[in-house]
């Protein structure tokens, strides 16, 4: 996970490993309560007022990795607000700055249509009772002495999800919100999480059920070069996995079953977006549903993973392993059968293997499960890569003009095109998170930092093609469509 608070980071991680070790010692709802007091014993404050505070934080931490609210009680929402660490965050969105000469034109005073604004001693002083958050007083300042003070939760909620109530605390809005995560590790108090499925993987890896772990294609690269898909294999079934599966390979899948959709459409004079990105699907779901006609029905490489899985046998147990927020609400889709029973982030993976005292260690990169493209679905137009790739593979037309929407704003600005009849390309590759997986917010590497490590990785990969890799596959046994 990528934060600037490594206090954020500590506590978050610490939190996982404290529960994932009790779960396997079968001691967790014995011992849980204790933990708050192991982490904050005590009398100083480490990060709020109080330890008071600070143990409810990490109670509320607890809920979640039990994938329950912060507050014990259970819903269908994946992202949550911890009250307990929202409570520090400012209250009013404009303030005025030491900057303020409380000069004789009195700009902002005039600006501001609800009466607002009062001069005070030394200063102007703008009342949040009144105020509307219209930003005017802001603009007629001429000492740029009034900030505007969006909170970081809400200004990088890409779909304006995210309100305040009136206790300022954030209010997640569930009929606005798409699931990519971006309020997440934007908040500098560490007061949004997502549920986790520690716990449930756990549980189902002692009870001895076959537990399959489905390693995104992402993964390549964020650990360095010496960590490679041979050493995810070897470290999950360390920690009591059956075996280990590269999404790559439904990569493949999902290239050559949405090539065969995009032929089609292209022949129709259709227009279509791809589908394999979850925040994405959920943009067109929720904001875009004029559309929705439009969408592939093509369904996500982690679930074409998951359906061969289960295809092969129905009572195994499969975790998608990934920097991605949103596969968790994809997962928690009973819609769409066959689909992964959990999934786990590289950070929450990575505290399960620690509460085994297993470690990622370098090995050969030998294990290989998809062609170059399945392993490029990570990337930023990766997916038309490989689409365009299967298309031509099977003598299809690739003379297609596709729009890769790299990042909420561009996926944004292209439905919106399609929904008002003005796209002009024939395809869309929708990928919420900028840089494609590699940039999702739970990513252990920002995406450039780990281009290095993951072009040597990819490069060291055979040449087969999408249609060989996957003619060693019985592809009949499940559908590749929702």
């Amino acid at each position: 996970m990528i934060t600037n608070d490594a206090t954020v980071l500590r506590i978050k991680h610490e939190v996982l490993y404290q529960v994932a070790k009790l779960t396997f010692e079968g001691k967790l709802d014995a011992e849980k309560e204790q933990i708050p007091y192991k982490m904050i014993p005590g009398p100083q404050a480490q990060f709020r007022c109080c330890i008071y505070k600070e143990r409810e934080i990490i109670r509320q931490r607890i809920n979640l990795a039990e994938g329950k609210n912060p507050d014990g009680t259970e819903d269908g929402n994946i992202i949550q607000v911890m009250s307990a660490a929202c409570e520090g965050c400012t209250i009013a969105r404009y303030v005025v700055t030491d900057n303020c000469r409380k000069c004789m034109g009195k700009a902002c005073q005039h600006a501001c249509k609800f009466g607002a604004i009062s001069m005070g001693h030394d200063r102007s002083y703008i009342d949040p009772a009144k105020c509307k958050e219209c930003g005017m007083c802001a603009k007629a300042c001429p000492y740029n002495a009034i900030a505007d003070l969006v909170r970081p939760c809400k200004k990088n909620c890409p779909v304006d999800a995210i309100t305040m109530d009136e206790n300022a605390i954030c209010v997640i809005d569930e009929e606005k919100c798409i699931k990519c995560g971006a309020c997440i590790h934007s908040c500098p108090f560490g007061a949004i999480g997502s549920k986790t499925d520690i716990v449930h993987v756990i549980n189902a890896i002692k009870s001895g059920k076959k537990v399959i772990g489905m390693i995104a294609p992402a993964a390549e690269g964020q650990f360095g070069t010496d960590i490679t898909m041979a050493s995810w294999k070897t470290a999950l079934k360390k920690a009591g996995f059956a075996g280990m599966i590269e999404v790559g390979l439904g990569g493949d899948m999902t290239a050559a079953a949405e090539a065969a959709e995009w032929a089609e459409a292209y022949k129709e004079g259709k227009k279509m977006t791809t589908s394999c990105c979850p925040a994405f699907v959920n943009m067109i779901k929720i904001h875009f549903p004029e559309v929705l006609d439009n969408m592939s029905t093509t369904i996500s490489p982690m679930c074409a993973v998951s359906r061969m899985v289960k295809a092969q046998d129905p009572d195994a147990v499969t975790v998608f392993i990934g920097p991605c927020i949103a596969k968790k609400s994809e997962a928690h889709d009973h819609g769409i059968t066959g689909n992964a029973d959990y999934v786990l982030t590289f950070g929450e993976i990575r505290s399960l293997l620690k509460a085994k005292s297993i470690e990622l260690e370098p090995e050969e990169n030998t294990l290989q499960e998809a062609s170059v493209y399945g392993k490029r679905f990570g990337n930023g137009g990766g997916v038309t890569a490989a689409v365009v790739e299967s298309l031509k593979e099977s003598g299809e037309n690739t003379d297609i003009k596709v729009t890769t929407c790299s990042g909420a704003a561009e996926c944004k600005k292209a439905l919106m095109m399609l929904k008002l009849g003005r796209f002009q390309d024939d395809f869309i590759e929708g990928m919420v998170c900028t840089g494609g997986c590699v940039g999702g917010p739970s990513k252990h590497k920002g995406e450039l930092e780990a281009k290095k490590a993951r072009d040597v990785l990819i490069a060291e990969a055979d040449g087969r093609t999408i249609n060989d890799n996957l003619c060693n596959y019985d592809m009949d046994s499940f559908s590749m469509h929702r």
